[in-house]
């Protein structure tokens, strides 16, 4: 395989000794704070951004209050009753659950609510149904976008303890499981079986299935698998007023009337709490390997995404993009050494598959084929663990990178395919030198761009030149706002450059029907009109 490099002059760099990566840190982007004293009042800044006059509110800032009861001691001690030691309401222990992940919105829940089974979370809904009780449902609080915390004081339900593998079909690859299971304790349990999860997410050692199927979520293994759309069999749900929707089904096909589990895939827990899963698993690949590659144009990049789909066909599982700016800041804050020379681009693609001779012939014809039609200028292979493990942390700790380069405004864009970049070189134009970088990376297989600008500290006045120009930029060519990390509180007001009024309207219908009186994550997903 190394020979296809080592026969030009322009692929000059064999495999080098490459350091293991290690998970990166989480960070902070755009702030704004939920704060008020316990059972008494609930305070909040509703200014996350202003304009650069400092006169206009964001889209993005948290609404009023909306008129739900507050907690009694009599709703603790009921609580109690369903939940013996399992009601939290000491605010030490809350405040991991009132804030978020990139610590950029924090809510001020007095409780916090760990049930075991669905019958107990049935009960708890049914109960603040009743109290008008506002709800805010929570995984493994790893969500980007402020929909995993409470904004003010919903009780906090959490699926921690719903925990438990419930089957798993070694014949047919489907596994059942409740919703608090952590991603990587799934894909662990299914290795040792010869199986795999269809996702894989930087945040797979905290993140729960049951928020990855609420929020949708995407990953790496997306343009092999597809998304959790096609690849969840059942859900089982329980709704606002503690009915619970047994939709568990393990069946691949079922053309019985409406799949309403498809309702509550990306609904963000505003219209159900997911209490299990079943999902459809691939078998372990037994042959991988990962190339890191480099072009001159990303319309290079392009051509030799298409040759990879045309070359490697089944056995491509990823295909991953980063730029120059990205590199920069891997060499200059996290030390990493570029494994290739200097490129405007970068690509990362993974193959797998059953049969190493068959996958490495395929690999070979396709990076001679890359190499000879000059669409690559470097690159680098490998086939060992540690190694491939390396060449990832080239794609997987840009984010880390980013947190040392200053304060993040982060941008999740779907775009098609032709277009991901040149919003990067669009808004570099437009910004400046009012930015310190601007850089893109993100899965081409799939047509997703992150896109991320730093500045020295928060920045009111960049963040009004970022947006609504992203936004718009992005609406022109057909994009969606959110790929795969939701729109929770602070994209809910931007959602009509994605969707239309009518969908939009059909939305909140859905919602008045399965949660009339809106305690499930409120002030989240929609609009603030139709709340």
């Amino acid at each position: 395989m190394f020979g296809v490099f080592q026969r030009t002059t322009m692929l000059r760099t064999a495999l080098r000794h490459l350091s293991k990566s290690q998970p990166p840190p989480v960070h902070s982007q755009m702030q704004f704070l939920a704060r008020g004293p316990c059972l008494q009042s609930v305070s909040l800044s509703h200014k996350l951004h202003v304009g650069a006059d400092g006169s206009r509110s964001s889209p993005a800032a948290a609404p009023h209050r909306l008129p739900f009861s507050r907690i009694t001691e009599e709703d603790l001690a009921l609580f109690r009753e369903i939940l013996p030691g399992r009601v939290i309401t000491d605010p030490d222990l809350l405040q991991s659950s009132n804030e978020d992940w990139l610590k950029s919105v924090r809510g001020s829940s007095e409780v916090l609510l760990r049930p075991q089974t669905t019958q107990e979370a049935a009960k708890i809904l049914s109960y603040c149904n009743s109290r008008n009780l506002a709800v805010n449902p929570q995984g493994g609080n790893t969500g980007l976008v402020g929909g995993s915390v409470p904004v003010y004081d919903e009780i906090i339900l959490s699926t921690s303890l719903m925990n438990n593998i419930l089957s798993f079909d070694n014949i047919s690859g489907i596994l059942t499981c409740q919703a608090g299971c952590v991603l990587e304790n799934l894909s662990l349990y299914l290795e040792e079986r010869d199986y795999m999860m269809p996702l894989d997410l930087g945040a797979k050692g905290s993140c729960h299935i049951g928020g990855n199927v609420a929020t949708n979520a995407g990953g790496l293994r997306l343009l092999r698998y597809g998304s959790l759309h096609g690849t969840v069999l059942g859900l089982e749900v329980v709704l606002a007023d503690g009915q619970v929707l047994d939709c568990l089904s393990t069946l691949r096909k079922d053309n019985t009337g409406y799949d309403l589990k498809q309702l509550f895939i990306g609904s963000e827990g505003t219209l159900g709490v997911i209490t299990a899963i079943s999902i459809l698993c691939p078998q372990k690949p037994k042959s991988v390997n990962v190339v890191f590659l480099g072009c001159e144009t990303f319309d290079q990049l392009l051509k030799t995404f298409r040759l990879s789909k045309g070359m490697l066909g089944e056995i491509l599982s990823a295909f991953e993009f980063l730029d120059s700016e990205c590199m920069r800041l891997l060499n200059t804050h996290l030390k990493l050494a570029n494994p290739i020379s200097d490129c405007p681009f970068y690509i990362v693609i993974e193959t797998s598959g059953s049969d190493s001779d068959h996958d490495s012939q395929k690999l070979h014809n396709f990076l001679e084929e890359a190499m000879t039609s000059s669409l690559v200028t470097d690159g680098t292979i490998a086939t060992e663990d540690s190694k491939i493990k390396a060449l990832w942390s080239m794609r997987e700790r840009v984010t880390e990178a980013l947190t040392h380069d200053g304060f993040t405004y982060k941008y999740d864009i779907s775009l098609p395919v032709e277009r991901i970049y040149q919003l990067v070189t669009d808004m570099r134009q437009h910004l400046g030198n009012r930015a310190r970088s601007v850089v893109g990376y993100g899965h081409v297989g799939d047509g997703n761009l992150h896109l991320n600008i730093t500045s020295p500290a928060k920045d009111p006045a960049l963040l009004a030149s970022i947006e609504p120009f992203v936004y718009e930029w992005t609406a022109k060519f057909h994009g969606s706002i959110s790929a795969e990390h939701g729109l929770g509180l602070k994209k809910r007001n931007y959602i009509y450059y994605s969707k239309s009024r009518s969908a939009v309207e059909l939305m909140g219908d859905i919602k008045m029907l399965l949660d009339p009186r809106g305690i499930l994550n409120p002030y989240k997903t929609l609009p603030d009109h139709l709340k």
